[in-house]
């Protein structure tokens, strides 16, 4: 864990991590959100609407990758905001599990406000499944 520091350079790697995701965080992420489209457990219903198989909540992915970002900083209040698009479904095997990496870069930085903007590259197999996921974080 780190906190970001000031003098930090724009394009720097902060870090990169991997994240696993498999169908029972599906399960628990439907509970959590009651968002129980069948796209994230029906594998059949997700082949005839043609999709690549079940895939993951796009708010789950996102919250996946933003928790890389808080569990790399030394207070997760330092993000002071955090958004994405979502590009690319996220197809969850059965058995096993998708792996998620995440790679994080600074993008900006405004000394003056004392914030970075950290870019972070999300890919599976090297596709990348979230764009413009950026968030805005306090410098220390």
């Amino acid at each position: 864990m780190s906190a970001l520091a000031a003098d930090v350079g724009v394009g720097a790697e902060l870090f990169s991590a991997t994240r696993s995701v498999d169908r029972a965080a599906l399960v628990r992420y439907a509970g959590a959100s009651g968002d129980f489209n069948p796209i994230h457990w029906n594998e059949r219903f997700a082949l005839e609407v043609g999709l690549p198989g079940v895939i993951a909540h796009g708010m789950l992915t996102m919250g996946v990758a933003g928790s890389a970002l808080t569990d790399w900083l030394d207070d997760p209040t330092d993000v002071l905001s955090y958004g994405v698009r979502f590009t690319r479904p996220v197809p969850v095997p059965d058995p096993g599990a998708v792996e998620l990496l995440i790679v994080a870069t600074v993008g900006a930085v405004d000394a003056g406000a004392g914030t970075a903007r950290v870019d972070l590259r999300v890919t599976v197999e090297d596709k990348t499944v979230l764009g413009k996921a950026q968030a805005q974080v306090r410098l220390r």
